[in-house]
């Protein structure tokens, strides 16, 4: 909450790397319409923050394709990608009040 306020909402981007659609779509809530769980410093904070995960397009595309190769892409074999992207966007369209 510090960061947001200090470097503004709309100037972050927060980057999940998660290997759940589950969690990875608890934490994509919690850093747009604040921590559902009510266990944490963002319980009933809602930053709108601009929110991914890796795998996303808008994300992959900004590295470069060696260190995504090197850093990233064997995950891509092994996890349920596209089920971990559509949880993310789901709470991104329904909570971030910023994009790229």
């Amino acid at each position: 909450m510090d960061l947001a306020d200090e470097h503004g909402r709309e100037n972050m981007v927060v980057i999940l790397g998660g290997a759940e659609a589950e969690a990875s779509g608890l934490a994509c809530e919690t850093v747009t319409n604040g921590d559902p769980t009510f266990a944490g410093p963002l319980a009933g904070v809602q930053l709108g923050l601009s929110c991914y995960h890796i795998f996303e397009p808008e994300i992959k595309d900004a590295i470069a394709e060696d260190v995504y190769e090197e850093q990233i892409s064997m995950m891509e074999m092994v996890l349920e990608v596209d089920e971990i992207i559509e949880e993310v966007k789901e709470y991104r369209e329904k909570f971030s009040q910023y994009s790229l």
